[in-house]
């Protein structure tokens, strides 16, 4: 098995719905904002070689929607999908598999293309994979979440015929440790459930050279996420995310895991360690590294 970081471009989020009840004053030394308090994020995204599977972990926000929408997130960056696959010797049309950790518009907007009037998967050749918990939850949306599910995202995997479901573990509430699925699409990749940010997120797992290494979607989307009180104001349960937070940092201390960070425009990788302040992040460093 071998991994890739796989860059689909940097945009831009209000810093102050990226760190909940935080003072600016204190989230503005690690992730600094610009004169409209926007802070810069990456699409970072997860490539697993494995045999004859190709499997791209979430894929970016796409190219398909229009000005106005794009203009609320400022893409930038030289970095693209394509343009990433390609240095890493790879076509779309190589993917087999696409696991979307869960289906904002920033994870999933890849996924599907516009061909003239209609809307096909990007991905031709691949099995979308998501599970019927937050399929349910992104198709029949709540009012506060619905501007992250977008349909021509999200509705054309299933009319295509690609989409597939993982089966996650009944919802167990306050547990002492994250429900898990083992050896999901591949071999030794397990996910991991979460659900304060969105119902049934799942956070790809892997054994990779010896250690354990955790792709953290939004439970942690940065280095500057790792103090337990940051909490999105994006997060639909901040006391879930809080929990599982603190559930997860128990563990990949103990196991000395390496979690790898989908938005952190610097650091794609990091170990976490116990200070007198409590867990923060320990050595960060480049995927390629491990």
């Amino acid at each position: 098995m071998r991994v890739h970081t796989v860059n689909t471009g940097l945009f831009k989020l209000d810093g102050g719905a990226m760190f909940g009840v935080v003072p600016k004053s204190i989230w503005n030394k690690s992730n600094p904002a610009d004169s409209d308090n926007l802070c810069t994020w990456a699409m970072r995204c997860l490539l697993i070689e494995d045999g004859n599977r190709l499997v791209l972990v979430d894929n970016g926000i796409g190219n398909k929607q229009d000005a106005k929408f794009f203009g609320h997130y400022h893409l930038h960056g030289p970095d693209s999908l394509d343009g990433s696959l390609a240095a890493l010797g790879f076509h779309r049309d190589d993917i087999t598999d696409v696991l979307l950790t869960h289906l904002h518009f920033d994870h999933c907007g890849g996924s599907i293309i516009r061909e003239g009037d209609r809307l096909v998967p990007a991905f031709r050749n691949a099995i979308y994979w998501s599970n019927k918990r937050h399929w349910k939850w992104a198709t029949e949306p709540n009012d506060r979440e619905k501007a992250s599910f977008l349909k021509d995202n999200i509705l054309p995997m299933q009319e295509s015929g690609q989409l597939r479901f993982v089966e996650p573990p009944p919802p167990g509430g306050f547990t002492s440790s994250l429900p898990t699925i083992h050896d999901a699409i591949i071999p030794g990749l397990s996910l991991r459930l979460v659900n304060g940010h969105t119902d049934a997120m799942m956070l790809p797992q892997l054994n990779y050279n010896g250690r354990t290494l955790v792709f953290m979607a939004d439970l942690l989307p940065s280095v500057g996420h790792i103090p337990l009180p940051y909490v999105m104001a994006y997060d639909m349960f901040p006391l879930t995310t809080l929990h599982e937070k603190k559930t997860f940092f128990d563990e990949a201390i103990a196991g000395d895991y390496v979690l790898f960070f989908e938005h952190d425009p610097i650091n794609e990788c990091c170990t976490l360690e116990r200070t007198e302040k409590g867990v923060r992040g320990g050595r960060t460093f480049r995927l390629d590294e491990l």
